[in-house]
């Protein structure tokens, strides 16, 4: 009933003709936040999607580190019981240092050299990665180097298969090393470029692939010294439930961490981006709430003697109150469903035909990639309707208080 008394006051035909104007307005205020809302949130998702999509090509779903420092001691047995766990599909051995590479003409640069056991394309999307050459690790004695992108670029290594690569020297320093001599904590080999890696560029600038046991051997590891173990878990696997059990396995020396851990901060920072822009878009709700206000004021001056007449026919406070508020909430109804509409149709046409691209030329895709979620949707509905609610509460109570007259 109070919606049907809503549509026909919204629907009638207002004696001034700046009520039916500020209602209009208010609800294109709400159409544009709501679409601008969704829009963003989703071209957020879409961006959120293909950065974890990338970061997961590199990191693992689970990694095992030392609790403290860079190294810790792990036993066959206790990898033995690691993939005898029921969620794990494989593992792989990690020893990894800051390096120094160089060419014979003189170019150097800082790397993070991972050495990696022959598990590690079963663990990894790296291995999928490869944009030049091929992913070969080689052997301790003649090991082959997988360098990003940009390393590459920065040692000025070519990858051309009509010519022989020459070899790059990497200089790691020593775990173990004694004496009063620098150069002595320093170790010096050489390593044969194989592969070039593309994937994103915080990993392309940073690290270079090689042999495990090269590592080991250039660091001065001990026996079952390692850095890390990277883990793959099985399908449909509670990363939460695997990282508890692994963590009552391990013990308190070893930190496991998930794809979260090993990112936090950028996912932190991607979900505080998200939520910033939305709340400057719910400023723009904000804002058309006092639109709202300004058109069910004047709504209610206007019915004045609908009001009288709806209190003389027994009508209570209550009544009156809901009548405006459900006008109100109309009002904010048609706004949010006509941006969501809008935005759907944007986003659907943006999946279909690319029709927003980005600027420039050094970006993995060359559109605003958007992904809808149902969450957005509730979430932006929910907060429309919040909103409403609360523009329309004081012209509703101020109806809902007017006294008695019929003249």
């Amino acid at each position: 009933m109070y919606l049907t008394f809503a549509w026909r006051y919204f629907k009638a035909k207002k004696s001034a003709n700046a009520i039916n104007i500020i209602a209009w307005v208010t609800v294109g205020v709400i159409a544009f936040a709501t679409c601008c809302q969704i829009l963003v949130l989703s071209v957020f998702n879409g961006f959120e999607g293909l950065v974890k999509s990338l970061y997961a090509s590199f990191y693992t779903d689970i990694k095992i580190v030392p609790d403290k420092g860079k190294t810790f001691f792990i036993t066959p047995a206790q990898l033995t019981q690691i993939k005898q766990q029921p969620f794990v599909q494989n593992f792989s051995l990690i020893a990894e240092e800051k390096a120094l590479l160089q060419n014979g003409d003189g170019a150097q640069t800082v790397v993070y050299l991972k050495g990696v056991d022959d598990n590690y394309s079963r663990v990894s999307g790296v291995p999928t990665k490869i944009s030049k050459g091929k992913f070969a690790t080689g052997t301790v004695d003649e090991p082959g180097l997988i360098l990003g992108a940009g390393i590459q670029y920065a040692v000025g290594v070519s990858l051309n298969p009509a010519f022989e690569s020459d070899k790059l020297t990497v200089i790691l320093p020593k775990k173990y090393s004694s004496g009063s001599d620098p150069l002595q904590s320093l170790s010096e080999g050489n390593v044969l470029p194989t592969g070039i890696f593309t994937i994103q560029q915080d990993f392309d600038n940073k690290y270079a692939i090689t042999n495990i046991d090269f590592v080991r051997q250039q660091m001065g590891l001990a026996e079952n010294e390692y850095s890390a173990v990277e883990l793959k878990l099985k399908d449909k696997t509670d990363v939460t439930d695997a990282k508890e059990k692994l963590s009552a396995l391990m013990g308190n020396s070893y930190k496991i961490q998930t794809l979260y851990h090993q990112n936090m901060s950028l996912y932190n920072t991607m979900k505080m981006e998200k939520w910033i822009i939305y709340a400057v878009f719910t400023l723009i709700l904000i804002v058309s709430a006092f639109t709202m206000i300004s058109a069910l004021t004047m709504l209610v001056l206007e019915k004045q003697k609908d009001i009288s007449v709806l209190q003389s026919m027994g009508a209570s406070q209550s009544s009156i109150l809901k009548i405006f508020l459900s006008e109100g909430l109309l009002l904010g109804a048609i706004g949010a469903a006509s941006g969501i509409a809008m935005a759907v149709i944007i986003c659907l046409l943006q999946l279909k035909f690319k029709i927003i691209k980005l600027g420039g030329g050094s970006f993995l895709i060359d559109y605003f990639p958007v992904q809808l979620l149902v969450t957005d949707f509730l979430l932006v509905a929910a907060t429309a309707a919040f909103i409403a609610f609360i523009a329309s509460w004081f012209p509703a109570r101020k109806a809902a208080g007017q006294a008695f007259e019929l003249r």
